[in-house]
Parts: structure tokens; sequence; C-alpha cells
């Protein structure tokens, strides 16, 4: 009581809360400026605002004619950002930074406790500040005019590059298909600092006009600081009780709440849940669990609620399997939505998920390449159905999770009738969509039903596979003799025949038999080390051909080269011999070229047909095979393109590597005529197709 009397009240003063500029007022604070840095009448001054940011640019026009202001300096800093040319484009167009920018940021995140006021005539009007922002210079123009010497630098350097560097530097690029993004790579991504760059920039400039303080418009907005009206209908947000105003002057430490453990922004409490519609209550269980006993969903809700009320909001969300209750697709899967995997809408999504609850109230178990077969989804989706309500179980399936409910079943009859009733429109809706067969539509029996998976030992695996083993070594053994006997046969009438038999002039021991099957072993199409099993008359015996097949296997041969050297006039032996392959695979059994081609006799016919060596003189740390080294080309094809070609293969002869503005010259001396670069390009596509 004493302190009191110490310190009377002097003086009550009304205050009152001003709202015309809510949301609208901002606190600009500007850095203290030194004596050098004068600005201009205000009139010079233009300003911008990013209103969702809360982000302001001014500009402010220099004195230039201030004392103070170093002249020699503002031109040297114009020149560095605008050059020697000015333009539209022109930071400053009168060749002297004479105008300064500032840009703003927050100076605090929470401004509900700050507040503009304004005293007058014994009342204190209060107006709530919308943002209170910090000015800072800005110093954009110093990248402008690093931009700017980079530019300079890339061109002074591009000019002293040739055409043949230019063309050296050719990078390969890489093509990829972006997948289906997920929920959690979508929230991943917006959350990041590009995409929070990316959103801020998207937001456009609303340039603002600029009063005085003096001018008319200037006085008309500053008499909405104070309140409009005087009445304290407008005014109950200064009316509070004892407990709400001591509450206003101490709030609740933040420390205390950041103690609490925060729930995720999907996830409600029990507490919070409770607080709910009993509707919205079932359906957010039903949708977080996905299946369900009845027994425990009346847990879940607390005691005292209505078991009857609580059927009736369930069946609208769920369905019953096997005396569970199932959430239905469409809860899952709104409208509107689609799969995070493959990008199925949600229509396609809610028909594949209800064939699989289906299948589960014929059955307990149901198999996912059935499941997958049917409603044509991919695996990830169907997995994802099946982990709604079953399990994966070894050499069985996936089977339901909860085991079947007879308590609720015997209950509540009239709802199991009700429900059934709801599965048969289901099921005439599947048949119509998938065209379900008879094998789809029957449950299985029950003792497969019941029957538990089939476990085997790696003891038990071992033994089967063993005994797998010689039951084929027999088999293969009787086959074995039976062609050995054949071919016994075989060689004794071979014996008798002996004039018509004709012996190879090359040397077996020299060169081996072409392997055919190198480049790619699918193409032999049933082929036994290049020849077919199915061969009769034409077979080598002992590597040597009856007399007659040895000029039908050279014609042949030699249509082979001649056709593809027409087409492709250099090849090198792996590549021809590539080509060959597809060639015997494209021949029935039997043919004359099943007999047996070498090495040397495909390059003999190949020299015999017109074509030349090329001998490339390639690098010898080279890592290309000796068939790939081998190059052969065809000297003369009757075409306009042979001169040209003949001075390419020279050309190559000399060196494995060549730019291009050497060619173009080489092929002007010596045929005569000046090519441009697109005829040089069409040359060496004519003549090198396969090569390049």
């Amino acid at each position: 009581m004493a302190n009191e009397e110490d310190d009377p009240i002097i003086q009550e003063i009304d205050v009152f809360l001003a709202r015309s500029l809510l949301e609208k007022l901002y606190l600009f604070q500007y850095p203290i400026r030194p004596a050098s840095m004068t600005y201009d009448d205000v009139t010079h001054l233009s300003a911008k605002i990013k209103p969702k940011q809360q982000k302001v640019e001014l500009e402010m026009a220099i004195d230039t004619l201030n004392p103070n202001y170093c002249r020699s300096k503002g031109e040297q800093i114009a020149l560095n950002v605008d050059g020697t040319c000015t333009d539209e484009t022109s930071t400053y167009s009168s060749k002297l930074m004479d105008k300064q920018t500032f840009c703003s940021s927050q100076a605090a995140s929470n401004v509900s406790r700050y507040a503009a006021a304004v005293y007058k005539k014994g009342e204190l009007h209060l107006t709530p500040l919308h943002g209170i922002l910090q000015l800072r210079p800005s110093f954009t123009y110093l990248d402008k005019a690093d931009a700017k010497h980079r530019e300079r630098e890339a061109a002074n350097e591009g000019g002293d590059s040739s055409q043949d560097e230019a063309e050296d530097d050719v990078k390969q690029i890489t093509v990829r298909f972006s997948r289906p993004e997920t929920e959690q790579a979508r929230q991943r991504r917006v959350q990041s600092y590009e995409f929070l760059q990316k959103r801020q920039a998207e937001e456009h400039w609303v340039h603002l006009h600029y009063y005085g303080l003096k001018d008319s418009r200037s006085e008309h907005e500053r008499q909405y600081l104070f309140s409009q009206g005087h009445g304290l209908a407008e005014n109950t947000e200064l009316i509070k009780s004892p407990s709400e105003y001591l509450m206003m002057l101490m709030p609740p430490s933040v420390e205390e709440e950041n103690d609490k453990p925060m729930a995720p922004s999907n996830v409600l409490s029990m507490a919070q849940l409770r607080t709910l519609p009993l509707a919205d209550q079932i359906k957010i269980l039903m949708k977080n669990v996905k299946v369900m006993p009845f027994a425990n969903l009346m847990s879940l809700l607390g005691s005292g609620t209505d078991p009857t009320a609580v059927l009736r909001c369930v069946q609208q969300v769920a369905l019953l399997v096997q005396g569970n209750w199932v959430v239905k697709s469409d809860v899952l899967y709104p409208k509107d939505t689609s799969s995070p995997h493959s990008g199925v809408p949600a229509e396609v999504l809610c028909r594949g998920r209800d064939f699989v609850m289906w299948k589960f109230t014929q059955d307990r178990w149901v198999v996912r390449k059935e499941v997958a077969a049917v409603t044509k989804l991919c695996p990830e989706d169907v997995k994802d159905f099946l982990e709604h309500m079953s399990v994966a179980r070894i050499n069985k399936g996936w089977e339901f999770m909860l085991p079947y409910d007879e308590d609720f079943v015997k209950k509540h009859p009239d709802i199991v009738q009700r429900q059934q009733m709801l599965w048969m429109g289901i099921q005439a809706k599947l048949e119509k969509v998938y065209n379900l067969l008879k094998e789809h539509m029957t449950p299985k029996k029950q003792e497969a039903q019941s029957a538990h998976p089939l476990l085997v030992s790696g003891e038990q695996r071992v033994n089967m596979a063993k005994a797998k083993v010689k039951q084929n070594y027999g088999q293969l053994e009787k086959e074995f003799q039976k062609q050995k006997a054949e071919m016994k046969s075989n060689d004794s009438s071979a014996k008798t025949d002996v004039p018509n038999i004709r012996i190879k002039e090359e040397p077996v021991s020299l060169e081996e038999p072409m392997d055919t099957s190198a480049h790619n072993e699918g193409l032999n199409n049933g082929l036994v080390n290049g020849l077919h099993p199915a061969q009769g008359s034409t077979d080598p015996v002992n590597g040597h051909l009856p007399g007659g097949c040895i000029d039908r296997v050279a014609q042949e041969l030699k249509a082979f080269v001649s056709s593809t050297f027409k087409k492709q006039f250099v090849l090198t032996l792996s590549e021809l011999k590539r080509l060959f392959n597809l060639h015997l695979a494209s021949l029935p059994p039997g043919h004359t070229l099943f007999s047996g081609i070498s090495d040397k006799m495909l390059q003999d016919m190949v020299l015999d047909t017109g074509c030349k060596q090329i001998l490339v003189p390639f690098p010898p740390q080279t890592a290309a095979s000796p068939d790939e080294l081998k190059v052969y080309a065809l000297w003369e094809a009757g075409d306009t393109y042979d001169q040209h070609r003949q001075v390419l293969l020279e050309i190559f002869s000399k060196n494995y590597r060549v730019r291009r503005n050497v060619i173009q010259n080489q092929l002007s001396q010596e045929c005569g005529e000046d090519l441009n670069k697109q005829e040089v390009d069409r040359v060496l596509k004519v003549s090198f197709c396969s090569l390049w």
C-alpha cells in the first residue's frame, strides 16, 4: 500500500484499436547512412513488393552534387556495369552511379506483439503491424558487371577457336525418362531449398507509388491510423476478463510448449479422435488400420458407444470379409487421385482392390500372379492391395491376416446377409469388367484351405536333386550309345564311296573352322557346333566334303559375300562373320553352307569377289580383337563414288585417324572438284556406313 501511495496515478489515457490498416501496415528500418550517401528528393524514389514473401525493393536517387560524393568512383562503377554503350537496358543511363537499391529482409518472424501508436487529444490509437522489414543495400549491379566481363572473355576465346576444334568437342547426351513420382518424393521435393527458391522467384513484383510526407494522399492515409469508431462494440479486443488479461500479460513459456512431443500432421491422438463425430472416428480408424474385427473397433471407440450406431457407420466405409471389416477401396483411393507407382487412376485401383477383397470372401488364400493376370496392374500396386489385408506365406501364397470371426457372424446375421448382397453386386461388376472365367469364380476345396504349407529341408532337397541327376544320366547314356552306333554305321557306308571324296587343300592344323556362335548364340536355332542336327547328305566326314558339295558351297558363299559388300562397301572381318551368322540362321535345315566354313575360306572368297584388304595402321595399344583389325573394302562397285572411295581408302591406309578438312582437301585434289562439307559427309556416310 505504501508503494502505491508513493506512485500515484497522474493521468488515465483511453486506448483504441484501429483496424483500417490491418494486414497493410509495415515498418521499414533504414540503415544508418554515412555523410557521403545523401539522397535527392523522394519523388525520385521507386518501389516494388512481393506480398506473399513480404519482400520489398526500394530504389533511391543519390545526390551526385553533394561534395562528399566521389564522382570518379561513380563513373567507374557505371562503366563496369553498363560498358561504353548506353541503351534502355542500361542500369545507369547518365553514365554515373546516381541511384542505390535497397532490398528487405524480415526483422522478426512474429510481429503480432508490435503495433504502431498515435497519440492525439488524450487518446492512444494502436494499429497492429503486419511486418517489420530491414532494408539493406543491394549489390546486384556488381553481379551484372561480372557477367558482362565473363561474356567479353568468352567472346574473345571463341574467336580464336577453329571449326575443327569445335567439332571435336562433341559430348554424349544421356536421355532419361522420369518415373512416376511417389508421395514421399513429392513431399521431399516441395520442402527442398531449390523448390522454395523457385516458388519465390515465380511470384511477380507489384510496383508501388511513393507519396511524400506532405502529399495530400499521405495525409488521407494517415487518418486511418486513428480508430474510426470509439464505441465499445468495435473494440471488444480490449475488453478482457481478469484471467484472460493475466494470460495475455504472462503467456505460457515457449520452452514448455517445445518440450511436448510433436506428432505428425496426419496423426491424431485418441483424445483428439474422440472429439470428432462418430462417423469421422470410424472412418479415420478404418483408413489407418484397414482390417479390424468389430470387437476391436468397439474397444477403440471407448465405453458407452452405441453398437447399433457403430454398425450403421462402419458399413459406410468398410465391407465384411470373413467376419472382419475391411476398409472400402474408394476411401483409400479417393476420386481424382492416382497410383504412386504406375500413375493408374483411382477408379482402376478400386476395381483391382475390390477383386482382391472378393477373392478373400471365397478363400483364405490368394496367389499374387493370378491377381496380376486378371487385373493387369503393375506388381507394386497388387502388392499394396495384398499387404492391406493379408500376410505372405512361403510356398502357399497370401493368407488373410485375421481369423474367421464366427462370433460376429452368429450375433449379426442380418448384417452378414446384407453384406452378401453387396458382394453379389460387386461380383457381377467384376465379371463384366474382367471377363472372369469359371476357374476364377469357383472357390478352392476346403481341404486345400486347411492344408499346411509343405516345408522341405535342405538335406531333402539335395537328395531329391541327386536322384534326379542319376535318372537323367541313365537316359543320356542310352542316347549316347545309340548315336555312337549310328556314327559307326555312317562311317562304314562312307568308306565304300572313297573315289567321290575330295580333301580340302587348306591344312586343318593351320586354320580352324569359323566359330558361328561367337557373336550371338541365339541365332543358331538348334545348331550344334555350327551344324544342323537334321542335316543329311551334306554332312562332312572327318572334316571333308563330298565332291559335288564344294562347288555348291563356293557358289553360295560367293553370292553371300557379293551381296553383302554391295550393301556395305567396307567391313571388318568381325562384322562380316556376324552378318554370316545371321545369314546362316535364316537358312533352312540341310543347306549346303552348314557344311562348315573356315575363316580362311571366307577371307579367300572376299578377295576373289574383287575386294581388297586395307592395312589400316592401328595403334599398338588398341584393345580391338584381331578380327576387328582386318578391314576389307569393295574396290570397284560401279557407282559414282568409286573414285572418292578409293581416295578415302588410300588415306586410311596411311593413318587410322584423319581430320575432316584433310579429307576434304585430298578429295578436291584427286577428284578435281571442290566438295563442300555436306558432300564430304555424304561420301563418308555412303562409303563407311558400317563402321561409322
